[in-house]
């Protein structure tokens, strides 16, 4: 099997038929000599507008293919496909029905409790929130009429927060175990397009998401994974430094549950269990995340500026970007989670409190594109110390950003914002809105660092986006829950350095930033529960 890379074909002639034969005459052979040709990577290169093309890299077999490679010599592009990791061939019965319970069903619990599953371990997956069936209902109902279910919304419930995101694969974690391609090809087994195993940038889409995670979760139960929903850990019992149970409440009853392995993948946003883990002991630290606002384009404008004026509405898909800058202070500033043809959504999941997201559906036809501008923050911002000190800053600004517009999303034209003045109508960009919203000041609910970082930002970010800063962009707030305030500690072995048998696990836990990494997360603390496993299994067998 050989593979070519850097094939690039002009967008307008996009068929496997055409990209057959650019490949063929970069060979010098005849179409008719591939025996298998297979895409593996799809990117576009728009840098010399109106000159735009699609860079596929291609792997294919040959009959000939040692004379074709000596015959392309000179071609860098053109090499051996080496033998890939596959995850699949490390699943094997562990052999036992030790009690595994991971708590938390977004992708790094998922992902935990599914290859666990795989081995023959019939774990539990505990979910404070709702199945995703009922967790839909729940969320919509908040965005309709406001009626928030602390414990089913858009953060909590089966699928995590990432279920109602813009559902982006793509990562800059390196891995030579096959875990990405896992994550990837388990998704298309349960329903993603298969366009997510070779596009440069793979995203899933909410609406599909949700119906892969359905899927996922009747495989799952079939192989004895016993889901437990609408119930929440609250706390845990250890004896001689090892985690031997945990008690979980459900509809205002609380049970003990035996445990000899308690996987975290908690989520970013599951701020009392953060505070039970404090008051247990577990060794945390307060760390670094972001802080800002969801800012809105017409997705027609960021086309215009990422592809040039002369490519015909939908004939590539809808633009993204990603910028990135440093502000008068020295701090970070940067685009998080874009959206293109996307919504702007109240992702709160707490009362008196108020945090917007990104979310897409697969088709990206929202009309809008947007994405978070935030400002880095630290420790040293927090006031504080303690391993908790990130959360209250947290939720200081949350607080004010929902007194700010009684619990709606604020939303200011940049124009405004930058004069400091409250906007009264919209211009030329409409928000693109899932939940209620009302025109405000956001300066009024923003640290003063943040507003300047914002500012400094955008103007920044305007030589690279023609309009990026334009009076009419819309800014609605706040972004925090970029990345977990806290880190739960955890040592070579993958477990907590204050328990044993304790795995603190993806984002929520400080370990992952996206779907992608926490799937992937959540993979390595399965491998390392059934390495565990395993070893025991042997020393009893020599004993």
């Amino acid at each position: 099997m050989l593979q070519l890379s850097q094939c690039k074909i002009p967008y307008q002639k996009d068929t496997e038929e055409y990209l057959k034969e650019k490949a063929a005459g970069l060979l010098h052979i005849g179409t008719e000599d591939f025996l298998e040709f297979q895409i593996v990577k799809k990117s576009i290169d728009a840098r010399k507008k109106p000159d735009i093309y699609l860079v596929y890299t291609v792997q294919f077999s040959l009959e000939n293919e040692e004379a074709v490679r000596k015959r392309n010599r000179g071609n860098r592009n053109l090499s051996r496909v080496g033998e890939k990791a596959d995850l699949r061939e490390q699943i094997s019965d562990i052999g036992n029905k030790k009690n595994i319970v991971v708590v938390g069903s977004g992708p790094a619990g998922l992902f935990c409790a599914y290859y666990l599953s795989l081995c023959g371990c019939s774990p539990i997956l505990l979910e404070r929130g709702a199945a995703m069936e009922e967790r839909t209902e729940d969320v919509e109902q908040f965005w309709q009429k406001e009626i928030l279910n602390p414990e089913s919304n858009v953060s909590f419930g089966e699928g995590g927060a990432g279920t109602f995101s813009d559902g982006k694969l793509n990562t800059g974690v390196k891995d030579k175990t096959g875990k990405k391609r896992f994550v990837l090809e388990t998704f298309v087994r349960f329903g993603a397009g298969e366009d997510i195993l070779y596009d440069a940038k793979p995203h899933i889409g909410t609406d599909v998401l949700r119906r892969v995670i359905i899927n996922m979760r009747e495989e799952m139960k079939s192989l004895g994974c016993r889901f437990f929903f609408h119930t929440k850990m609250t706390d845990f019992i250890m004896r001689e430094g090892r985690i031997h149970s945990i008690r979980a409440e459900k509809g205002g009853e609380e049970r003990e549950i035996p445990c000899d392995s308690l996987v975290l993948a908690i989520g970013h946003s599951a701020r009392d269990t953060f505070s039970m883990l404090e008051r247990a002991g577990i060794a945390m630290s307060p760390k670094a995340f972001a802080v800002g606002v969801r800012v809105q384009h017409r997705q027609s404008d960021i086309d215009a500026s990422q592809y040039g004026k002369d490519v015909e509405a939908g004939v590539l898909p809808p633009a993204s970007y990603k910028c990135t800058g440093k502000t008068e202070d020295g701090r970070g500033v940067y685009s998080f989670c874009m959206c293109p043809g996307g919504y702007v959504v109240n992702a709160s999941s707490e009362h008196g409190k108020l945090v917007v997201n990104g979310m897409s559906n697969v088709r990206r036809d929202s009309g809008n594109a947007n994405s978070a501008i935030v400002v880095t923050v630290g420790p040293e911002d927090f006031g504080s110390k303690d391993c908790l000190a990130g959360v209250r800053f947290q939720e200081k600004w949350e607080r004010r950003m929902y007194e700010l517009c009684h619990g709606r999303i604020p939303v200011q034209r940049f124009g405004d914002f930058k004069n400091d003045t409250e906007t009264a109508e919209c211009g030329k960009v409409k928000p693109c809105v899932k939940g209620l919203w009302s025109y405000a000041n956001l300066r009024r609910a923003l640290p003063k660092f943040i507003v300047n970082g914002m500012i400094d930002g955008m103007e920044q970010f305007q030589d690279r986006l023609s309009g990026f800063s334009h009076e009419d962009t819309l800014l609605l707030g706040i972004e925090t829950r970029t990345s977990s305030p806290v880190r739960i500690e955890r040592d070579e072995d993958l477990t907590s350095v204050s328990a044993k048998g304790l795995y603190p696990c993806g984002e929520g836990a400080g370990y992952a930033g996206g779907i992608m990494s926490a799937a992937m997360d959540g993979l390595r603390v399965a491998m390392k529960i059934q390495e565990h496993e395993k070893n025991e299994r042997t020393k009893k067998s020599e004993g």
